[in-house]
């Protein structure tokens, strides 16, 4: 996009911004087990020295056991997520694979921008819903696929299709989606630890604390920075989510017209895809979409920026020109 200035360098930051996001997630990882560990004190699960500063050293003396076993865990489950992770999430999706006989016209789309590229054509999946959504996924050459919903084919014309195939090919070439899918893996992680330390405080905590609550504040404290803990852990994966998907997208969009030379056919797609994207998915599958319609309690922890912000920019940076609304709003 010849008027986008400094394309390149938002992507540059963008990975580097992505590269430290996803470096925390060891120390996230470590916070959550020591947190877990205050608690098991705090309710009884593990013997309690008698005082407070005994306590907490016998939790650190834990987690230099403990935190080497919980990332080998987790890189365990990296392991099983890096091989099945697109099966993994058709089976979320529902999306299935297509060759170029099923759907000659898409997959000719697809295909035409690839070679533009010099690069191998993806995997083509489709979703079978009414709803108007895309999306690319896959963690290294050869794996990659993008998906796009039935809704999407029968509402977009040529241009629009080509433009929203574009934006799904940008998150490839700027290996978004490696980093979404690896930001996807550990952040489910903490948030199953900081689900888990929940469910035994609800389950085990408070029949524990009546029977000990001569041991005086300390057993209450270590509760209490647990739930903290866990709090800041669940709501930190959630924000590194969000994140690493809400800046993107600003560059997904000024890559499809990168690619397209068509501002105008991004534009348009946009607004055919607002407030018709609904899928119901989990919620790390949906940070990939090209729009998530889910935003959270007043859009805080919304995984995507308005479509309103993301045409102004193309129409600001990229020469789109604005346009009445379609019937499709």
């Amino acid at each position: 996009m010849s008027q986008a200035i400094g394309l390149q360098t938002y992507i540059w930051n963008n990975n580097l911004r992505s590269a430290v996001l996803l470096a925390g997630f060891p120390v996230l990882l470590i916070g959550m087990v020591f947190a877990a560990e205050l608690l098991l004190i705090g309710a009884g699960g593990l013997p309690s020295t008698g005082s407070m500063g005994g306590d907490v050293a016998y939790a650190l003396r834990l987690l230099a056991g403990a935190a080497p076993l919980a990332i080998a865990a987790a890189l365990a489950w990296f392991g099983v997520a890096y091989l099945f992770n697109q099966a993994i999430i058709d089976l979320a999706t529902g999306a299935r694979k297509v060759d170029r006989a099923a759907e000659p016209q898409l997959y000719n789309l697809l295909e035409n921008l690839c070679i533009s590229r010099g690069m191998r054509t993806p995997d083509l999946r489709i979703i079978d819903s009414e709803a108007l959504n895309a999306f690319a996924t896959g963690l290294h050459e050869g794996r990659f696929s993008v998906t796009v919903t039935r809704g999407l084919l029968g509402a977009l014309d040529r241009d629009e299709l080509e433009a929203v195939l574009a934006h799904e090919l940008t998150h490839i070439i700027n290996r978004d989606v490696r980093t979404m899918v690896i930001a996807a893996i550990f952040a489910g992680i903490i948030t199953l630890i900081a689900e888990l330390i929940f469910r035994v405080l609800m389950w085990g905590g408070g029949r524990r604390g009546g029977r000990d609550s001569g041991k005086g504040g300390g057993a209450i404290l270590f509760v209490v920075v647990a739930l903290a803990i866990a709090a800041v852990g669940y709501v930190l994966a959630i924000v590194i989510r969000m994140t690493l998907s809400r800046s993107r997208e600003f560059v997904a969009d000024a890559g499809s017209v990168q690619l397209t030379k068509n501002p105008d056919a991004m534009i348009s797609a946009l607004r055919k895809i607002s407030g018709h994207s609904r899928i119901e998915a989990p919620d790390s599958v949906r940070s990939m979409f090209i729009d998530n319609s889910d935003e959270g309690v007043m859009s805080l922890f919304a995984t995507h920026p308005p479509i309103a912000k993301r045409i102004a920019a193309l129409e600001a940076y990229g020469g789109g020109r604005s346009a009445a609304p379609g019937p499709w709003g």
